[in-house]
């Protein structure tokens, strides 16, 4: 079992920058791949940023150049540095743990989520 936790959102003005951050626990962080999701009223989840156990990077085209994900694997935390914030990133972040198992299956987990809210 993996538990991760997302602490930083709130609100913010338009322009505006955040920093979530979710700290994970219970399994070996670094083999998974963290990724960013968020949903908005009415809409479907969608992935904001992923980030690999090496390193490599894949960002929605929404938040190119403006969001940043990066992951301190001593520390068991992912990170999503969001800058110039817009009216609609607003929705519900949530954190996740990704590892593939065989090619139907994988081990997924999700924290709780965190608000972020972009109003003026």
């Amino acid at each position: 079992q993996l538990t991760l936790v997302e602490s930083g959102g709130g609100l913010v003005q338009p322009g505006g920058s955040l920093r979530l951050s979710c700290a994970a626990s219970g399994r070996i962080f670094s083999i998974y791949v963290m990724g960013w999701y968020r949903q908005a009223p009415g809409k479907q989840r969608e992935l904001v940023a992923a980030i690999t156990r090496g390193g490599s990077i894949n960002y929605a085209e929404s938040v190119k150049g403006r969001f940043t994900i990066s992951r301190d694997n001593a520390k068991n935390t992912v990170y999503l540095q969001m800058n110039k914030l817009k009216f609609e990133d607003t929705a519900v972040y949530y954190c996740n743990a990704h590892l593939p198992l065989t090619i139907a299956t994988s081990d997924d987990y999700w924290g709780q989520g965190t608000q972020v809210t972009v109003s003026s």
